[in-house]
């Protein structure tokens, strides 16, 4: 029968989690970072979805096609999803606040480098 769509999700959201890790820890570029901590956003995004997937499932309503006893087994839970949405806007204006930090530093060192940053270690 093969993989279900929730595990083809979550494989997909942690392999996305491990490439923005490792870019993150093995880039130097301010801008590569960025897009590393965009890819475990969007990974955990979708493991978050994955979790509340029901194969075969139906929204949670309760009415003619879905009577009362089958709901545990056949709703697809709305909480992941209505979280995801939440987190894409957090993550975007996070996203945006770093780029702006990027353009300032840029501005100011005329290099978008971690190594140009010495003055600010402790």
């Amino acid at each position: 029968m093969g993989l279900s769509v929730s595990h083809i999700l979550m494989v997909t959201g942690f392999a996305l989690v491990l490439i923005g890790f490792w870019g993150m820890l093995t880039h130097r570029n301010i801008l590569r970072i960025i897009i590393g901590f965009s890819l475990i956003d969007t990974g955990l995004h979708l493991v978050m979805v994955a979790t509340g997937y029901v194969t075969g499932g139906t929204a949670p309503i309760v009415d003619e096609a879905l009577v009362l006893t089958e709901v545990t087994a056949r709703s697809v839970d709305p909480i992941p999803a209505a979280l995801v949405v939440t987190a894409i806007v957090i993550g975007f204006s996070v996203t945006a606040v770093m780029l702006a930090f990027a353009i300032r530093i840029h501005d100011a060192k005329k290099t978008l480098s971690i190594d140009a940053l010495t003055e600010s270690q402790w």
